[in-house]
Order: C-alpha cells, then sequence, then structure tokens
C-alpha cells in the first residue's frame, strides 16, 4: 500500500478532484496541483482562513484539508506555452484529474485522445456532476441537485416534512471514492497491458452506488420502493431511530437483530417490550423513556452492552472522543496545522506537508522539466504562469 513514485497532476479544484488526490497523496504519491494564475483553486479563498506563516499561511482552512502535503504550479491553459507546459508534464505523469464541464479540454486541445497520443499509460479521471454522456451533460450543478437526481435526498428527513439536505457532501465524496477506486483499478491493469485508460466518473452515480441495497428489492421484483420516513433504515422503525435525552443530547439507538433488541430491552428493564420492536406506538414510549436520563447518564448504562445505543456527538467532540482520539482521527502536518486523517491508513506515514501557496512550486516545476532559469523568469513576466502567491 505504497504509492512512492506515482505522479498525479491534478487540474480539479474544490471537493471532489481535490479530496481524491489527498488520499492518493496520503498514501505516497507526488500530487502537482495546476491552477489558474489569477487565483487558483476557488477553495483557497474561502473563509475562514488560516493565520499562520509558511506556505500554508492564509489560505482557507477547507483548503488547507484538502491540499495539505501537495504542490502547485500555477499555469495559464488557454496560452499555446502554458499548454505546452502541460503537455510536457503529462509526458511524464501516471494520474491525471480534472474536474471541467465535459468538453472544456477538447476545447483546449488536452482531451484524452491528445493527452494519450502523448502517454499511452496516461490514467485519466474525469469527475463531473452527470457524466460525460447523456442529456445533463452541459448542464452545470452542486451536491443538492446530484443527491436529488441520484434519488438519494428523496430518503433523507421524516415524511411529514420536505426531503432534508444532508450535513456533508455525500456525491462529492463518493465521486471522489469512486474515482480512487477506478484509478487504482486502472493502474493495476496497467501493469498488465502497459495502457492507461479513460474514467468517466458521475458524482450523481457516486450516490446512485450507495442505493444498491436499498433499492435491490424494487429494481429487482418490482415491490415498492424504500419511503422516506417510513422504512425500517430511514426512521419508520422504533429500534432504528434518534432520540432525545434529558440535557437536550441526543442518541442513536439501532438494535436491528433480535440479539440487540433483547440485550437493549434487558438493560433498560423492558423485556415487555421484546414482541413490540416493530410497533409504529413503540416510538412514542422510547422518547419518554429516553427523556428520564441524561445522555452522559444513558451512555453509562448502556456501554459495553450490545444494546447498539450511541451519543450522537457535537463536531466539537470528535477530536476527543476516545473512539477517534485512540485511533489518531486529528493529523498534524509539518507546519503545525491538524485536520482529519483520511481513512486508509498507514502506519509508518510521515506527517503531510503543508497546503501549498499558489504557484509556490512553479519555478522548482519548470526547472525539473528542463526550462533555464531565464526562460522561467520570460514565463513569468509574460504571465503563462505565476508563482509564488498565497
Amino acid at each position: 500500500m505504497q504509492l512512492s513514485g506515482l505522479r498525479v497532476v491534478d487540474l480539479s479544484r474544490l471537493l471532489p478532484g481535490p479530496y481524491a488526490s489527498l488520499v492518493l497523496a496520503d498514501l505516497g504519491a507526488e500530487v502537482l496541483k495546476i491552477e489558474a494564475p489569477d487565483g487558483g483553486d476557488y477553495l483557497r479563498w474561502m473563509p475562514p482562513l488560516t493565520s499562520g506563516e509558511g506556505p500554508g499561511a492564509k489560505v482557507s482552512w477547507a483548503f488547507f484539508a484538502l491540499n495539505s502535503g501537495k504542490r502547485s504550479l500555477a499555469l495559464d491553459l488557454k496560452r499555446p506555452e502554458g499548454a505546452d507546459i502541460f503537455r510536457a508534464l503529462v509526458a511524464e505523469a501516471d494520474v491525471l484529474i480534472e474536474s471541467f464541464r465535459p468538453g472544456v479540454m477538447e476545447r483546449l486541445g488536452l482531451g484524452y485522445d491528445a493527452l494519450s497520443a502523448i502517454n499511452p499509460r496516461l490514467v485519466y479521471c474525469a469527475i463531473s456532476g452527470y457524466g460525460q454522456t447523456g442529456p445533463y451533460r452541459d448542464a452545470p450543478g452542486h451536491d443538492l441537485n446530484y443527491m436529488a437526481l441520484a434519488g438519494a435526498l428523496g430518503l433523507a428527513g421524516p415524511v411529514d416534512r420536505a426531503p432534508q439536505v444532508l450535513p456533508i457532501q455525500a456525491a462529492d465524496i463518493g465521486g471522489s471514492l469512486w474515482a480512487l477506486v477506478g484509478i487504482l483499478a486502472a493502474l493495476v491493469e496497467r501493469q498488465r497491458t502497459q495502457l492507461g485508460t479513460f474514467l468517466d466518473i458521475s458524482m450523481t452515480e457516486g450516490v446512485t452506488g450507495f442505493l444498491a441495497a436499498a433499492l435491490a428489492a424494487h429494481l429487482g421484483a418490482g415491490s415498492a420502493p424504500p419511503k422516506r420516513g417510513a422504512d425500517v433504515l430511514t426512521g419508520g422503525q422504533a429500534g432504528y431511530n434518534v432520540y432525545t435525552t434529558a440535557d437536550g443530547g441526543h442518541l442513536s439507538v439501532a438494535p436491528l437483530e433480535p440479539k440487540f433488541w433483547l440485550a437493549f430491552c434487558t438493560k433498560v428493564g423492558r423485556l415487555d417490550w421484546l414482541k413490540r420492536q416493530f410497533e409504529p406506538a413503540l416510538r412514542l414510549e422510547l422518547e419518554a423513556l429516553f427523556l428520564t436520563k441524561t445522555r452522559s447518564e444513558w451512555e453509562s448504562l448502556l456501554a459495553k452492552s450490545d444494546a447498539c445505543v450511541e451519543p450522537v456527538l457535537r463536531p466539537d467532540e470528535l477530536a476527543s472522543h476516545p473512539i477517534h482520539r485512540e485511533r489518531n482521527l486529528v493529523v498534524t502536518s509539518t507546519d503545525g496545522l491538524r485536520r482529519l486523517r483520511t481513512p486508509i491508513r498507514k502506519p509508518d506515514a510521515p506527517p503531510p506537508g503543508p497546503a501549498p501557496s499558489l504557484g509556490g512550486d512553479t519555478r522548482a516545476v519548470l526547472a525539473e522539466l528542463g526550462y533555464a532559469p531565464d526562460a522561467i523568469e520570460a514565463l513569468i513576466r509574460s504571465k503563462v504562469v505565476a508563482t509564488g502567491g498565497s
């Protein structure tokens, strides 16, 4: 599980592509972030901003969290000289990630066909909202739109209210994860064929991939589809729900299997509930029960009981909770800033580097490509590239 020596060129912005390349960087790949000279990744400037000294200073905390350990080349792809530099980079790259609207790279003369002619081993991953083909190919959108068209948003929230906005960007991260699966599979296949490939990753389909089990019976046998707030896993069952405690805290209650339901009923002293697990009326009784103690009191009572009851943690509680503290959920970069660790763990991994300043590696990257110092300065003066911005 070591990707050292793998060269990734990342043209993507915001969340989906950068998260995919962050995981690759954490696994040892060398990630070069290509950014427009006039501002770079939009995420750089979204507050709140960091305030420390060094290469990662005064950028968005979100940008730092998604781009630590990468390098940055500020490059104008619309200029012929910029396109030439990009082609030279691609000639030596293993993976290219981009998240433009379909057709943008082709209009620049930098689409898959053109780049694979330069480097047949290139794994080219295009992440877009709705995919490279189909009637929505050119439509703009964001995570909420992708969730809606994937059918997942329609299952979120109680039955008597409109579908609820999720607190996470499930489509963006889903697209990232499927991109990673595709990239790693393509790299394995490349070992056999010596050829790269083109990956068409739709963030909308990244969400539909999460619905395989939920829609299995409906699609396979024509049975009724799952309903928002009514089915077992969407809030319709008393024994799989969220309850408020006496101090305003919340508990996730999920003893679905008979042995866990038995453990729960035994621990709370209500064996008379054993045969009532699926009764809708039981929810009101559970609501009343959980209001009799604080969240911490319920945690103490139900700890290590196999009752499948856990606290609903607030964001400020994550880093200090034992499950996350002992597994080192938070990692500190070499410049002292902290971010969440990516889930794939390498015990011997060094601390991640800082997030790059805009164009902070421009001179070094051009020198590695063989550009002489005077040629690099000429490119900077002509604004084909930029260097050293924050």
